[in-house]
């Protein structure tokens, strides 16, 4: 039977999804993880290119591994992942949160850059951790994927790929891009223009930052790009073996590929969500997907969830019911 997830309600004064979604860059909070160790991990690469990836990881026990996936432009440092590792760690639960190929401290290790088709440099990471760390056949122990946003799809991509070499207990993807041509479509429309705006700055910055090995006509693509979608089909697809934008976002959209997934996952989403549309999730028919949960709320935003009377947002809440239901002894309350 599939685990039932707490309704939702927003919390005063951050009503309505963009200021469930500003809430997060308005007031962060969250962010302190100095209680618990910490120690920097590298993942090499098997690709040629030498590049390093970089994560950090919180060890609390002998339960299972998280393993946090940023947003676009995210890194280890982004409020969400902060604010999951924290709670986690309050939990028990041992934390890596995982930088993708060029973000954040990985820009200096890393000359290539992730997109939404990255569940190769997913694999090679699972493929480095220590061997105890990821046993599924262990109930306590056993990694869980957790992606928000972009690395949401990426994980949700990994799954459909059937891994070998590492099988997940579980899986959640909050806010995730399943429909990467309808999310830029969304992103480009008039009432989202600031966010636009932002996002495209901050997609260009990232791209040309640190170690980035480009090439002149690729360093003209990101300069010249107005849009999401030029910046896809004139940079993201080319760099990655795409023919352009519409093929990039074809063959690494999540949707279409839950029915490959064999692990169980678990979809977290706001129809509130600003930048998500939420008719992708709407159309998925859990019945018929046996390893697909889905909560999905009215209101929200894109990786919000400020809700009545709690001290963390509503997705780590139901992220712990879910991932509860998959080890021996229930997690702390």
């Amino acid at each position: 039977m599939k685990p039932q997830f707490p309704s939702f309600r927003p919390r005063f004064p951050w009503v309505g999804g963009d200021l469930q979604t500003l809430r997060n860059y308005l007031s962060p909070g969250g962010r302190d993880l100095s209680s618990w160790a910490s120690e920097r991990l590298f993942f090499d690469t098997d690709d040629g290119s030498g590049d390093r990836l970089q994560g950090v990881l919180h060890r609390t026990g002998d339960g299972p591994l998280v393993v946090l996936l940023h947003g676009l432009t995210g890194c280890e440092e982004s409020f969400y992942v902060l604010e999951t590792a924290r709670f986690l760690l309050s939990q028990g639960v041992s934390v890596l949160r995982l930088n993708l190929r060029g973000a954040g401290p990985s820009r200096q290790t890393c000359r290539g850059h992730y997109c939404a088709g990255s569940s190769g440099d997913l694999a090679t990471v699972l493929r480095q951790l220590p061997a105890h760390m990821a046993d599924p056949d262990l109930a306590e122990k056993g990694i869980v994927l957790v992606g928000f946003s972009l690395g949401g799809n990426i994980v949700l991509k990994y799954l459909a790929e059937k891994p070998v070499a590492v099988q997940p207990v579980c899986a959640i993807a909050v806010s995730a891009p399943i429909d990467l041509a309808a999310a830029s479509h969304r992103m480009m429309t008039m009432r989202n223009r600031l966010y636009h705006g932002w996002l495209l700055k901050r997609m260009s910055e990232e791209a040309s930052a640190g170690n980035a090995a480009l090439t002149d006509a690729e360093r003209t693509a990101i300069a010249d790009a107005r849009t999401v979608y030029a910046f896809d089909d004139r940079f993201v697809a080319p760099r990655n073996g795409f023919d352009d934008a519409a093929d990039y976002y074809e063959k690494c959209s999540a949707a279409h590929r839950l029915v490959d997934i064999s692990t169980p996952a678990l979809l977290v989403h706001a129809r509130d969500d600003p930048w998500i549309p939420a008719e992708a999730f709407e159309k998925i028919n859990v019945a018929k997907l046996p390893n697909i949960s889905l909560a999905l709320a009215d209101n929200g935003g894109h990786v919000g969830f400020h809700g009545r009377d709690e001290h963390t947002p509503w997705h780590n809440r139901c992220a712990y019911t879910y991932l509860s239901s998959f080890i021996d002894q229930p997690l702390p309350a």
